[in-house]
């Protein structure tokens, strides 16, 4: 009875001893604001207010910050993410672990909420308001399926991903009849010649894919034709391991990146941001040495880039991308069908988009989203006046 009171006692002790010291810890150790590995803003310290108090939302908040800063966080998702896999699971954190080292987002909770629908309503909304104007611009939308979808058959038995297809017909179905480019069944097709349409550990596609939807994109827009014997094409990294590995803390897995340089390409001039200064490249090769690699397009996302292109002969069309990170790799091959492309993330750009399209006058308008970005894309409200 002795030893067993002994026993207990010195198991409260070790128990108390790991709470002080994960406590200490967490108030000793320097705070981070970003983290590398995942590629986000971490959370800081929440001020409380009667308010949030009283409703809650401050322990919340300060629940997911001790999360946040949480000591050696990163090691502990990777222990938890290795026990997992030993234990034969077949998703961790949001993230299915496929077939040929494929980490899928499974997007659960994403595209049947009111945020989707909302999303959808104010495209809808814009399109139409776009297109019943006397000269209005050339209008194309193509909301890009994710890996989840297009690369079913990675995933493990009896995986149960929301059918993305339905949502992209919702969107397709609340449109002007023309304006919908479908992105999927490219993007099919090339999956099944075998070629690697989705990074296996990012939820970007590869350039590759990109320009296998700009073609037949361009080829129905009537901007030409275009094949890969027309680029010289260079891989640029071959250690990219991107946000869903950083996810689940799984960095033995390297993706490639390539990009694509039109053999005939005009000089460009770029200036990001409505700073003022220019370059005359879109790349940034520094970001190849950091965590976000794929941001060595454009140096990441920005609220606006501006690219004049500098023809002998003018193409007299300028084109406006209304767009997430996905028309990042494929936005340089529009350079050879446009005199001006700019790039407009919504998220960041705080300027009403209407007056901006009024002082550029494009006669084209792209909007370029991945299906699970624009279903969560609050910022789609602008298309409408919105916040």
């Amino acid at each position: 009875m002795q030893m067993n009171r002994k026993q207990s006692v010195n198991i409260i002790t070790l128990f108390l001893v790991l709470v002080a010291g994960f406590t200490a810890a967490s108030i000793l150790a320097p705070k981070r604001t970003f983290s590398e590995t995942e590629n986000r803003t971490l959370l800081t310290l929440p001020v409380p207010d009667v308010e949030s108090v009283l409703s809650g939302k401050f322990g919340e908040r300060y629940e997911a910050y001790l999360a946040d800063q949480f000591p050696g966080r990163d090691g502990w998702i990777a222990l938890k993410t290795g026990a997992e896999r030993a234990a034969l699971r077949q998703d961790a954190k949001g993230v299915y672990f496929a077939d040929d080292d494929y980490l899928i987002e499974t997007h659960e909770g994403v595209f049947d909420v009111p945020q989707a629908q909302a999303s959808a309503t104010h495209l809808s909304a814009f399109c139409r308001a776009l297109t019943s104007q006397e000269d209005a611009p050339n209008l194309s939308v193509m909301v890009v399926p994710n890996a989840v979808d297009i690369l079913a058959d990675k995933l493990p038995p009896f995986a149960a991903p929301f059918d993305e297809e339905e949502y992209l017909k919702t969107i397709q179905g609340l449109l002007p009849e023309g304006v919908w480019f479908d992105a999927g069944s490219v993007l099919r097709r090339e999956a099944e010649a075998g070629r690697q349409i989705y990074y296996r550990t990012d939820h970007h596609w590869t350039t590759g894919a990109a320009f296998a939807v700009f073609r037949e994109w361009a080829r129905s827009r009537g901007l030409g034709e275009f094949a890969e014997a027309d680029y010289n094409i260079t891989q640029v990294s071959d250690t990219f391991t991107g946000t869903i590995a950083a996810k689940v803390a799984q960095t033995s897995v390297h993706d490639a990146i390539e990009i694509y340089e039109a053999k005939d390409a005009s000089p460009i001039r770029v200036r990001v941001n409505e700073t003022g200064e220019e370059t005359d490249t879109i790349y940034v090769p520094d970001k190849l040495e950091t965590r976000d690699q794929y941001a060595v397009y454009f140096g990441g996302n920005n609220a606006i880039v501006e690219t004049r292109v500098l023809h002998r002969e003018p193409k007299e069309r300028r084109l406006l991308i209304l767009k997430d990170s996905y028309a990042h790799c494929f936005a340089p091959f529009t350079f050879s069908c446009f005199d001006q492309v700019d790039l407009v993330d919504l998220r960041y750009f705080n300027r009403p988009l209407k007056e901006l399209m009024e002082e550029k006058d494009y006669t084209d308008i792209l909007v370029l989203y991945n299906a699970a970005g624009f279903a969560e894309d609050v910022s789609l409200a602008k298309l409408t006046g919105g916040a």
